[in-house]
C-alpha cells in the first residue's frame, strides 16, 4: 500500500503560503470580533486561538482535511475499544479509566467492571492511609510514600502531585524515583523511615530495568528494619504481571492491576496514581477523572470547528507541515504546573515521533514536533529571547489560571500581566520606526522584533483536580487527532526498544568483566567507551 495524501493537502499548502505572509494585526483590524469568534469554551477551559495565522478559509480547509481522514469514525473506534493500536493488536482504552457509569453496559462492560474494582482498591488503600489506619511494622501510621516507576508510571503522577499541591491536607509526603542513577534513591532513602514508609512499585511488566533495580534497592532498605512477616504493611505494586509481583514478595491484596489496553503515558488515570489518592483524597482523584471525562465528552460530541482538541491539533499540523515550524512550547503561568511540559513532552513525542504509517509505509511528511517548555515568568529570562527574535519560529501554548491558590494578589497580577504581554509582543512585534530616532541605527536594528509569531492561550478559572483533568485530556486527544492526519499509530513506542536491548548486552559485558571486543554487536566507539569504564573501575 502506498501512502496517499488527502485531497485537501495541496489546497491547504497553497492557502498556508498566503497565510504565512499575512499580518495577524491586519486580521484583527479586518474583523473587530476576531478575539471572540476565534475562541472556544469546553470542560471548564477557554481556548483563545485568535493569535494564529488562520482565518475562516483555513478552518474550512482543515475541516475538509479531518473529513477526508475520517476522524469521526476514528474517535468512535478508539472509545469503543477497537484495536486501534494495530502494531501491538491492542485497544487504547485510557478513556475508559475515567468513563461515567453509562459505560457499565455494552461491549466494554467487563473492562469497565475491572476498572471500577481497581478504583475500589485505590479507595480502600488511600482512605486507610489517610485515616492513619494503615499501620507500619511498629504500629505507627504511614506518613511517607515512595513511588517507584519510570516514563508514564512516573511523569504523570508526579506532575499531578505538583499541580495539586495546594490541596495537600493529610500530612503525607510523596517521593518519586524513576532514574536508575543510584544518587536519587540514595538521597531519598536517607531521609525516610522504614516504619512509616509505604513503597509503591509501578511497572506493567514488573521487569522494566530502572524500576526493577530501584525496587530491589528499596526492598533491601526495608529488610534492614521490617521483618518479613510484616513486609506487606510497607509494599504495594501496580502491575499486569501478578506472578512476578508475588515472587518479589508483594502480598496479593496489595497488587493493583494494569492492562495492556492502557499505554504508560496514558496510565495516570489508573491505580498508577495511587499516591495522588493517598495524598489528596479519593474524592479529589475522582474529580481529576471527572474533569478528563468532561473533555472526553466534548471531544466525542462537538462538531468542527467548535472542538477544542481538534482545533489545537489542526493548528499544530498547519504550522508543522505547511510553515516548517519544528518545535512547540508549553508555557504554564502557574508554578504548580511547572512539570506539565515534561509530561506533555512524553505524551506527544513518544506518541507521534514516528516515520512509518499504520500501513507500514514511510511517511513523506514531518510528524511530531519537538515539545518543550517551562514555567512563566522564569522562561522570560531564559529562552524567550529565541521566541521573539530567533531565526526559527516556535508555536506556543500559554496556560493561565485566573485565580491562584495564594493570597498574594500583587504577585498574581504581575504573573497575568506577563503572560498576556508575552503573547501580545510575539504577535505585534516592534518595527524600527517605532523606536526612538535618538538611538543609533545599530541599536534599533537589534531592538527590532519581527512579530507575527503565533500562540494559543488556554485559560482556566483555577488549577483544580477537574480543570487539571480536562487540560491533560485535551492534549491526549490533540495527539490522537494529529496522528490520524499523519496516518501513524500514536499508541506504540517501538523506538525505545533497541536501546533497551543493547543495554542488556553492555550490562552483561560489564558484569562478567569480559573484554568489550568479545561483544561483537558493539561498534568500535562503544567498545572503546566501555573499556574506559572498565579500566577506571579496575584502577579505583
Amino acid at each position: 500500500m502506498t501512502y496517499t495524501l488527502p485531497a485537501s493537502w495541496q489546497p491547504l499548502k497553497a492557502h498556508s503560503a498566503t497565510m504565512a505572509s499575512t499580518s495577524m494585526l491586519d486580521l484583527f483590524a479586518d474583523n473587530p470580533d476576531r478575539a471572540a469568534e476565534f475562541s472556544l469554551d469546553a470542560a471548564g477551559l477557554t481556548l483563545d486561538y485568535s493569535k494564529n495565522l488562520v482565518d475562516a478559509r483555513t478552518l474550512a480547509l482543515l475541516g475538509q482535511l479531518y473529513a477526508e481522514c475520517q476522524l469521526g469514525s476514528g474517535i468512535e473506534a478508539m472509545f469503543n475499544g477497537v484495536r486501534v493500536n494495530n502494531t501491538e493488536d491492542r485497544a487504547a482504552l485510557h478513556t475508559l479509566l475515567r468513563a461515567p457509569k453509562a459505560a457499565a453496559t455494552g461491549p466494554l462492560a467487563k473492562e469497565y467492571a475491572e476498572v471500577q474494582a481497581s478504583l475500589q482498591s485505590v479507595k480502600r488503600i488511600s482512605e486507610a492511609v489517610r485515616a492513619g489506619q494503615w499501620l507500619g511494622c511498629t504500629g505507627k501510621p504511614i506518613t511517607h510514600i515512595l513511588h517507584l516507576g519510570i516514563g508514564g508510571s512516573y511523569l504523570g503522577p508526579r506532575m499531578v502531585d505538583e499541580a495539586l499541591s495546594a490541596y495537600a491536607d493529610a500530612g503525607i509526603h510523596c517521593d518519586y524515583v524513576a532514574n536508575v542513577d543510584g544518587q536519587h534513591i540514595d538521597q531519598v532513602l536517607k531521609r525516610l523511615d522504614q516504619a512509616t514508609t509505604l513503597v509503591i512499585i509501578v511497572s506493567k511488566s514488573f521487569a522494566t530495568v530502572e524500576t526493577r533495580v530501584n525496587a530491589q534497592s528499596a526492598q533491601d532498605w526495608l529488610q534492614q528494619a521490617v521483618p518479613l512477616a510484616q513486609r506487606h504493611l510497607h509494599a504495594v505494586a501496580v502491575t499486569s504481571n501478578v506472578a512476578a509481583a508475588k515472587d518479589f514478595g508483594i502480598a496479593a491484596e496489595n497488587i493493583l492491576p494494569m492492562w495492556d489496553w492502557v499505554g504508560g503515558r496514558y496510565s495516570l488515570w489508573s491505580a498508577v496514581s495511587l499516591p495522588i489518592a493517598i495524598k489528596y483524597g479519593f474524592a479529589r482523584f475522582e474529580a481529576l477523572l471527572a474533569g478528563a471525562a468532561s473533555m472526553d465528552e466534548h471531544f466525542r460530541s462537538a462538531a468542527w470547528p467548535n472542538n477544542m482538541p481538534m482545533l489545537l491539533a489542526a493548528i499544530g499540523v498547519l504550522y508543522r507541515n505547511f510553515m516548517n515550524i519544528g518545535s512547540h512550547a508549553i508555557l504554564p503561568y502557574d508554578h504548580s504546573l511547572r512539570l506539565l511540559p515534561a509530561h506533555l513532552q512524553q505524551l506527544d513525542m513518544e506518541s507521534n515521533g514516528k516515520s512509518v504509517s499504520t500501513a507500514g509505509d514511510l511517511v513523506p511528511l514531518q510528524t511530531g514536533p519537538i515539545i518543550w517548555g517551562g514555567e512563566g515568568t522564569n522562561g522570560q529570562h531564559a529562552f524567550h529571547q529565541l521566541l521573539h527574535q530567533g531565526s526559527r519560529f516556535t508555536s506556543i501554548d500559554f496556560i493561565l489560571p485566573l485565580q491562584p491558590h495564594h493570597q498574594r494578589q500583587e504577585h498574581h497580577n504581575w504573573l497575568v500581566a506577563n503572560c498576556l504581554s508575552q503573547s501580545q509582543a510575539l504577535m505585534q512585534g516592534r518595527s524600527r520606526e517605532q523606536l526612538p530616532e535618538t538611538l543609533s541605527d545599530l541599536r534599533r536594528a537589534h531592538m527590532e522584533m519581527p512579530g507575527n509569531r503565533p500562540s494559543n492561550t488556554i485559560v482556566m478559572a483555577q488549577v483544580t483536580p477537574a480543570s487539571l483533568g480536562a487540560l491533560i485530556a485535551l492534549y491526549e486527544h490533540k495527539v490522537f487527532c494529529q496522528a490520524r492526519i499523519w496516518q501513524i499509530n500514536p499508541f506504540d513506542q517501538w523506538g525505545v526498544e533497541l536501546g533497551k536491548q543493547l543495554s542488556e548486552t553492555i550490562y552483561a559485558t560489564i558484569n562478567e568483566n569480559s573484554a568489550p571486543s568479545q561483544a561483537t554487536s558493539l561498534d568500535p566507539s562503544t567498545q572503546r567507551l566501555l573499556s574506559l569504564y572498565q579500566n577506571h573501575n579496575r584502577s579505583s
